[in-house]
């Protein structure tokens, strides 16, 4: 295991800047949120640690990448910001999410809910679900797992012209899988900055994707034409565990942060962080490391001391909190499905942490 362990003052100039602008930017943010940041350089932070390399596959052995500091991402005059007509995220869903129309519908809401609480001071609105066939894509069964995937590059194309003019960004999400190119195995997701658009499948985080027994599997591709898709009728959906929903979060959370121009994170153990493969996501904590909260902070605009509120508020409301759903509910006879939150028990436990240095 190789521990990236980057100097106090790297870290400093990182977060804070030599540039007197933004020096005196950082000074006139609240104490609270200062100390909170400044634990990026105190080496005895139980806060926020180094980033731990566990094989040469794990990203940035594999990927090299220039490190972005907060000083290159706000001079970058390419980065997209939310204005105050732009200040939307929307969500596509594309094809089922979950096994009943319920599960889906819950699901949705839930991502939506964490979104809401992790972007901070910006509207979070869901789009009418769509099934594959809408988006036109192009779609494969994968030579090696003998899974049907679709085309990442070809729902980017359609959420780009379905993005409605209030949207800051729109992000697709679905439970098949992806590849970007033909030579390309798969992606657990894509996105472009300059357009605003992204999308994401979470297929590959069921807890059988790998497994000899995934029912996922399509042993031959029948299909007419390119406009048949019939396949995706009835697909299989892996199970909405705990860890899905987490790992979901994750992905979903990562990938818009990538839409507000914030890089791959080289600096701490962070969200930012890229992951080449499942156990190295897995291993990428939920919460930002300080210089990628500063980005997203001067992006957004948030109160730190509320948005971590928000986060709790989430985790503790086991139901979808979605006023006026259950009715519609009632007549599949479910009610609202508990929200499965028992993987976010360290994450909530850390926030409260925060909280405490925050408001000390």
């Amino acid at each position: 295991m190789q521990i990236i362990q980057h100097s106090e003052q790297t870290l400093k100039t990182a977060l804070i800047s030599k540039n007197p602008v933004l020096v005196s930017q950082y000074e006139k943010l609240d104490a609270g949120e200062q100390r909170l940041m400044n634990e990026a350089f105190q080496p005895a932070s139980d806060l926020f640690g180094p980033i731990t390399l566990h094989s040469p596959s794990d990203w940035i052995t594999s990927h090299p990448e220039a490190p972005q500091d907060f000083e290159q991402f706000f001079s970058d005059p390419y980065r997209k910001t939310p204005s105050p007509d732009k200040r939307s995220i929307y969500i596509q869903s594309i094809g089922s999410l979950g096994n009943t129309r319920l599960i889906s519908e819950e699901y949705i809401k839930w991502l939506t809910g964490y979104c809401k609480a992790y972007f901070y001071g910006l509207r979070v609105k869901l789009l009418e679900p769509v099934p594959v066939s809408a988006t036109r894509c192009s779609f494969r069964v994968n030579e090696n797992t003998q899974n049907l995937q679709i085309h990442a590059g070809d729902i980017l194309k359609f959420l780009k012209k379905k993005k409605p003019e209030d949207a800051f960004c729109i992000v697709g999400i679905t439970m098949i899988d992806l590849y970007p190119r033909d030579s390309w195995n798969f992606v657990f997701g894509q996105a472009s900055l300059t357009d605003g658009v992204g999308i994401f499948s979470f297929a590959r985080y069921g807890s059988d994707f790998y497994s000899m027994r995934y029912e996922g599997k399509v042993k031959k591709l029948k299909k007419t034409s390119s406009s048949d898709y019939s396949i995706f009728n009835n697909y299989y959906i892996p199970e909405i565990t705990s860890v899905l929903l987490l790992r979901s979060c994750k992905t979903l959370t990562h990938e818009i942060g990538h839409i507000f121009g914030l890089r791959h994170c080289q600096w701490l153990a962070c969200l930012m962080q890229g992951s080449n493969h499942l156990e190295e996501a897995d291993r990428r904590p939920l919460n930002l490391c300080p210089i990628c909260l500063r980005k997203l902070q001067c992006a957004i605009g948030f109160s730190i001391v509320e948005r971590y509120k928000a986060l709790v508020r989430w985790i503790d409301d086991e139901s979808s909190g979605t006023p006026g759903a259950t009715p519609e509910h009632s007549r599949e006879g479910n009610g609202n499905l508990p929200k499965p939150v028992e993987a976010f028990k360290e994450w909530k436990e850390w926030i409260i942490k925060c909280l405490a240095v925050l408001q000390k």
